[in-house]
């Protein structure tokens, strides 16, 4: 038989439990405190570089409210040359944000990296072990899938974003052809327009930034299994599980915070296991308990977890493909 012991570890609380390595990992990653061990600081300080910018990042795009009264008068009074100053002088310190947000972009990818090395390296039995040892690591993956969700929420609620590059990029063009001097092509020359263009006509940009860089991460580690990475994004989904609808667990949150931080989680780490395994999430032989993680996201207070539901909808990549059980098609289909 198997006993069950509270083990402390510094800040890190767990409750880990004898399972058969079938069932569904069983243990408390404590999202709230996690620190890093000396194993764990190296990444951990990389990473947290990073992710102390993303706040702000989150703030910029909150607030972003774009040129569209100045682009449209431009467009209506193509003579007024006044106008089109206007414009012009409205667009480029936006078009300076958006810069900016694309080179987070990049920057989140290498933290990923980091921590995919770290999550996914052979240093213990299995994924299960990785995660439970070196949690402030998993927090941190964690934190960066909350910012992906988050940012690709606020982005698709704000059409000024392509509105407005779109807008830079036509009048830069006619300045070229005009030969009319401007400063700014050398801040985004027409090669990094093009990537930031890219970027943005994506419906969700930085999740493609994270699935790109997980099987940009598969492909460049060949001697790792792909099952070292798949397995670590569905583990992760099966302790945001656990946690959210075990009692014992989720009363240990301090904050109802942690609860959507958890969900989220939960979501994001599915979608980028169904972009990474070749069959996806939604297939039988996938990893993940998709009804029991639809079935945690449909009882909690139904306006609070619409946008993740919808992000399971859309942004999935194989949720339509024939091999998916009817029944999972059914409850996230359900108003």
């Amino acid at each position: 038989f198997c006993l069950n012991r509270y083990r402390n570890m510094g800040n890190l609380l767990k409750v880990l439990t004898c399972t058969d390595l079938e069932q569904e990992p069983n243990f408390f990653l404590d999202f709230e405190n996690a620190q890093p061990t000396d194993a764990e600081r190296e990444v951990w300080e990389k990473v947290d570089l990073v992710l102390k910018d993303a706040r702000g990042i989150l703030d910029e795009l909150q607030a972003y409210k774009g040129a569209g009264q100045e682009i449209r008068e431009a467009i209506q009074n193509p003579n007024d040359e006044e106008l089109q100053k206007a414009a012009w002088a409205a667009v480029v310190p936006l078009v300076g944000k958006l810069k900016k947000f694309y080179q987070f972009s990049q920057r989140l990818e290498a933290a990923l990296h980091s921590l995919l090395g770290a999550l996914t390296s052979e240093t213990y039995f299995n994924p299960t072990q990785n995660l439970e040892r070196e949690q402030a690591l998993a927090k941190q993956f964690a934190e960066v899938l909350h910012f992906t969700l988050r940012f690709d929420e606020l982005k698709m609620t704000n059409p000024a974003i392509q509105n407005d590059f779109s807008y830079y990029r036509r009048t830069l063009s006619r300045m070229r052809i005009n030969n009319t001097p401007t400063e700014v092509e050398n801040e985004v020359n027409n090669e990094l327009a093009n990537r930031i263009s890219l970027f943005y006509a994506d419906a969700t940009p930085m999740l493609k930034t994270l699935s790109d860089g997980t099987t940009k991460f598969v492909s460049e580690n060949k001697n790792l299994p792909i099952e070292n990475t798949t397995d670590s994004l569905s583990t992760m989904a099966s302790v945001c599980k656990v946690m959210l609808e075990t009692p014992e667990y989720r009363s240990r949150f301090t904050s109802e915070e942690t609860v959507s931080f958890c969900l989220r989680v939960m979501v994001g780490v599915i979608i980028l296991y169904d972009y990474v395994h070749p069959v996806g999430a939604f297939s039988k032989s996938s990893k993940i308990d998709m009804k029991g993680c639809i079935k945690v996201l449909r009882d909690q207070p139904p306006n609070s977890v619409e946008g993740l539901l919808n992000a399971l909808r859309y942004t999935t990549k194989h949720l339509n493909d024939e091999s998916t059980n009817k029944t999972i098609k059914s409850m996230l289909q359900q108003q």
